[in-house]
């Protein structure tokens, strides 16, 4: 198996597992180098450099333009030249430059290209509602997670993974994903749980109200320090769409999670289910 070949393999890997990273092609180069245009490299986001893009001076120009480029979540070529041609920290066509200690005295121009990853839905249950927001997540581009007990999984068709408990801490996720509820009467109390106690950006629960209110009572009586966490849950789920039916109310709460993410101020009361 060739370099290139194993770095396509790693990038399908990266993504699959969700993970973001920045991909090196070598665009040009000019006098002595040891790489080529059309080099590859990965980046990934703890600064580990996969493939072939040359030495160790060319390697850590890529690696601190790659985690840049990572940070700002936008693509750009920037050119490395012998230290002794860099004046500043761009050229006369405004292309970033770093600087090369190599005694070749190559130039190479590479092109950064930062892949995030995706957001991360993780859905508890596999009630209507959820069947019915699990292909919207999809295709929005989220990863999902499904959550619910094996003889449910197969209600719940094209998720990246399937959980049989309700256990977030393997899952890793962050202030960007969303983790929401949509058990309706099956294991409720495991899987508010477990959406309440993740790392997630958006929390939420379909339900009624007086659901919610027996459900806080018995949670919070297990464990005061709980109580915290239903400050930041959005219960009972969704935009006040006047949303009938699974579909129409798994919409609402798809925009609900749309909109917490966009930090967008949204007006109107929530519906309840």
């Amino acid at each position: 198996m060739t370099t290139s070949d194993k770095i396509l393999d790693l990038i399908e890997q990266f993504r699959m597992e969700g993970k973001s990273f920045c991909i090196a092609t070598i665009l040009r180069t000019a006098d002595s180098t040891s790489a080529r245009p059309g080099a590859k490299a990965v980046i990934a986001v703890d600064g580990d450099l996969y493939g072939y893009v040359g030495g160790g001076c060319v390697t850590g120009a890529v690696r601190r333009g790659a985690l840049e480029a990572l940070k700002d979540n936008f693509p750009k070529m920037i050119r490395i030249k012998p230290k002794d041609d860099v004046v500043s920290m761009f050229d006369t066509d405004g292309v970033q430059l770093h600087k090369s200690s190599c005694p070749s005295g190559g130039t190479i121009e590479v092109f950064l290209e930062p892949m995030q990853s995706p957001r991360t839905t993780l859905i508890c249950g596999a009630s209507p509602i959820a069947q019915a927001l699990l292909p919207l997540a999809k295709g929005l581009g989220h990863r999902v997670i499904v959550a619910a007990t094996p003889e449910d999984h197969e209600k719940m068709p094209g998720a990246s993974i399937y959980l049989d408990e309700f256990e977030t801490d393997d899952l890793h996720l962050t202030s960007n994903d969303a983790a929401i509820v949509m058990t309706q009467g099956k294991q409720d109390r495991k899987a508010l749980y477990a959406v309440l106690t993740s790392n997630a950006g958006y929390k939420g629960m379909v339900c009624s109200r007086r659901k919610l209110k027996n459900l806080k009572e018995a949670l919070v009586a297990e464990n005061i320090d709980i109580e915290t966490g239903f400050g930041d849950l959005h219960a009972p789920a969704g935009l006040n769409i006047g949303a009938i039916g699974p579909e129409e109310i798994a919409m609402a709460v798809m925009c609900e999670i749309l909109a917490h993410h966009r930090q967008f101020a949204v007006l109107g009361e929530e519906i309840s289910v």
